[in-house]
């Protein structure tokens, strides 16, 4: 269980690692604040959220079954992940002028 929660917060924290190299080239300094805080709050607070709705949603059965719930859970967050890994595909490339300045 210790390696299994040592592994998730790993892994959970390491989706943020991205931040303070790739967020300052691709937002102007006037947006940075707002960029990172909508990436932020949409995509943790709403759409994270909601994993757990779709988690008992999908798993709903009388009584309450456990494994099942491990599972479905399991199931959604491998769907997240699978989304999270296509959509970068879209991720603007920052400017090769902004690495050169940020690289000083």
């Amino acid at each position: 269980m210790k390696i299994g929660i040592f592994v998730a917060g790993f892994f959970t924290v390491a989706q943020f690692s991205f931040w303070g190299n790739y967020i300052p080239l691709v937002f102007p300094l006037h947006l940075r604040g707002t960029g990172e805080s909508f990436a932020a709050n949409i995509g943790g607070r709403v759409i994270g959220t909601a994993a757990a709705w779709f988690t008992l949603t999908f798993s709903e059965s009388r009584p309450p079954d456990p494994a099942k719930i491990a599972m479905v859970g399991a199931a959604v967050a491998g769907i997240y992940a699978l989304i999270g890994a296509i959509a970068t595909q879209w991720l603007p490339e920052p400017p090769s002028d902004a690495v050169a300045k940020e690289g000083r």
